[in-house]
């Protein structure tokens, strides 16, 4: 089976702290405030519009895996979840992977192996401090 990949550019900002314990979110905001925990990430140059249609199929269903690295100067880390046939991909600013199964229109991955408070504290140190992070989606 082919693996299908998406790349995204998005940076931390000094308000990122990442204690959320069931989801993480990046986003094109470019402001977060000091309650925004499951923010990772503003400023991303891609949204779920910009996924290309035969991926968007895929990840509507509930046997794909989907993987997301995320990678920064000094940390890196990887996030396994699973596909669902109810997202709808759509949301024009926000991507946000859970833990749960909860589903709506920001979600990109449902039952996911980890959440902000879960992420390499390396990965997180750079965030805060505003450094970009490179985030690839693999499908298989």
């Amino acid at each position: 089976m082919n693996d299908y990949n998406f790349k995204i550019r998005t940076k931390g900002h000094k308000n990122v702290t990442s204690k959320h314990k069931s989801t993480f979110e990046i986003t094109k905001d470019s402001e977060i405030g000091k309650t925004a925990d499951c923010i990772i990430g503003v400023k991303m140059d891609k949204s779920l519009l910009d996924f290309p249609d035969d991926f968007k199929e895929k990840i509507r269903d509930s046997n794909t895996q989907i993987i997301m690295k995320l990678k920064t100067i000094h940390g890196f880390d990887e996030i396994q979840g699973y596909g669902d046939e109810k997202l709808t991909l759509n949301h024009p600013t926000d991507i946000v992977c859970r833990k749960s199964n909860y589903t709506c229109n920001r979600t990109l991955m449902v039952n996911a192996n980890k959440a902000s408070c879960d992420l390499n504290a390396d990965l997180i140190d750079d965030l805060s401090n505003g450094e970009l992070m490179d985030v690839e989606i693999i499908l298989k």
